[in-house]
């Protein structure tokens, strides 16, 4: 089992910017993927950035150049620093493990963007 916490999320004004950090603990093994996905009222969940174990990250076209993810093997955590908030950032923001056929998710973590 791995238990994936957020963080972070809040209220901002759109152009404001944003840092949301996961901290994942239990069993992790193999070279495991950590991301950030997000899902608004009546839409699908939607990839924002993926990590790999050696750092190589993976954006969403609707952040890329606004959003930047990072990750911290020593404290277990990767981190979302998003720029430029646009009101359609709206979502609740789900951290992800992934290795195989395995997949963790965290509780969420809601983020408001007001125009």
């Amino acid at each position: 089992q791995v238990q994936l916490v957020e963080s972070g999320g809040a209220l901002v004004q759109a152009g404001g910017s944003l840092r949301l950090s996961c901290a994942a603990s239990g069993n992790m093994f193999g070279f495991y993927i950590m991301g950030w996905y997000r899902q608004a009222p009546g839409k699908q969940r939607e990839l924002v950035a993926t990590i790999t174990y050696g750092g190589t990250p993976t954006y969403g076209d609707s952040v890329k150049g606004r959003f930047t993810i990072s990750r911290d093997h020593v404290k277990n955590t990767v981190s979302l620093e998003m720029n430029s908030l646009k009101p359609e950032d709206t979502a609740v923001y789900y951290c992800n493990y992934h290795w195989g056929e395995i997949n963790y998710w965290g509780q969420g973590t809601q983020v408001t963007v007001s125009s």
